[in-house]
């Protein structure tokens, strides 16, 4: 019998102890009775996702997970990102990820004024197609983004990705807009280069272009965040990444809403899956996703990816409840409904590796470069651990220093 392998990511899941859970992080808040029963059976352990010295980020840590050291591998996120979108960067030219932001309403000047939310309050669907026009029906910003050598491809999302020709970065400096949420904006836009000054230019034009929009005035009617602005950042160059099969041996595909996770799934040589329904945020298709995964596995090779966005967007959202309901869906419609369906399925021997890609924090809705929990389960044994699923149960097992290897023991014997 084929032995098949899967790896279960909750983007962000990971956290510190919470005041407002009595000193508990939400993972140990959380009723997630079937990953406690796992981790009871199987092994608790601690990877570090984060090199020292790299950015907190989904890029930085799927990397590390994918077995590519993003000390070498990771020339800017947005490249990583156009590929699971489809978007080609030629040779030369750099990539950029434009989101969709939130800035805050009063007669401030654009650089007085916060950072409220890093995906324009969750905007998407026609209102992000409208919105993204409204900018390209402006003479302004249309000749403006025609002086730039730029190309920005347009999503029903509040991801954008924005292609640039004939510019050196050298200098330039971008900040990631989701770790630096209610920050007043001055100290974090581009800077740095003659690129930087071009960019800023046409945050501050799409601005004023989008502040009064009727979309945005009706989503204020409704109570919800205006998408009033757009953030260039993730700046990088095309990479090659070591494909996967050479590195570990195995083969198959990767589940995500999110086209980072599709990126450097692609890249690296596995079969990038959408699933409808699919969201990134709360509300997603987790049932979906389970069926997908199985499918891949019968299909695809032997290992599957099966990555949940939200509780890393709910944790940038200040969202405590969405937070604990996302890890709680996670283990009662994604690893409730994955155990049987494999053995529906007739895969009677599997093992699954189950973490967190790294830490975001309540405290501060951003991401965070300590080392992430994770529980490895293997369907012929029981290690008679006898530990529940968490952050300091994890840090009481194997620590693996160098995040590249953390697959290492998903494919081990």
């Amino acid at each position: 019998m084929v032995m098949k392998y899967i790896l279960v990511i909750g983007d962000g899941m990971a956290d510190d102890p919470i005041e407002a859970l009595g000193g508990k992080t939400p993972l140990e808040y959380a009723n997630i009775p079937v990953a406690d029963s796992l981790a009871r059976k199987g092994v608790l352990g601690t990877a570090l996702t984060i090199p020292p010295g790299e950015v907190a980020g989904s890029d930085t840590a799927f990397l590390s997970i994918f077995g590519c050291d993003p000390r070498v591998y990771n020339k800017g996120r947005a490249p990583l990102e156009a590929a699971g979108a489809g978007v080609s960067v030629p040779p030369g030219n750099v990539a950029y990820r434009c989101n969709m932001v939130a800035l805050e309403d009063g007669p401030m000047g654009f650089a007085e004024k916060k950072i409220l939310s890093h995906s324009g309050g969750d905007v998407d669907g026609q209102e992000a197609l409208d919105l993204m026009a409204a900018l390209f029906a402006d003479a302004r910003f249309q000749e403006g983004v025609e002086r730039a050598n730029l190309l920005i491809h347009v999503f029903p999302s509040f991801r954008q990705i924005a292609i640039q020709s004939g510019v050196d970065l050298a200098g330039f400096w971008a900040a990631p807009p989701h770790q630096h949420l209610d920050e007043v904006i001055a100290p974090i836009l581009p800077k740095g280069s003659d690129v930087a000054v071009t960019l800023l230019g046409l945050m501050e034009l799409a601005h004023e272009i989008l502040d009064q929009h009727p979309v945005n005035e009706a989503r204020r009617a409704r109570g919800v965040l205006p998408a009033n602005g757009i953030w260039f950042w993730a700046e990088g160059t095309a990479v090659q990444l070591p494909q996967f099969a050479e590195v570990f041996g195995h083969t198959g595909g990767a589940i995500s809403a999110v086209p980072l996770c599709h990126g450097i799934a692609a890249l690296a040589g596995l079969r990038p899956i959408s699933v409808p329904g699919a969201t990134g945020k709360l509300h997603t298709n987790y049932e979906g996703k389970v069926a997908a995964s199985i499918q891949s596995l019968l299909e695809n090779g032997d290992f599957v990816c099966l990555h949940v966005e939200a509780p890393d967007e709910c944790t940038h959202n200040g969202d405590l409840e969405g937070k604990l309901q996302a890890i709680e869906w996670i283990d009662s419609r994604v690893l409730a409904n994955l155990l049987p369906g494999l053995e529906a399925a007739g895969i009677h021997e599997y093992r699954i590796l189950y973490m967190s890609d790294h830490r975001t924090l309540m405290s501060t809705r951003g991401h965070d470069e300590a080392p992430v929990p994770f529980l490895l389960y293997d369907s012929r044994k029981d290690t008679g651990l006898g530990l529940d699923f968490s952050e300091a149960n994890a840090a009481m097992g194997q620590y693996v220093a160098d995040g590249t290897k953390v697959l290492d023991l998903l494919f081990a014997e």
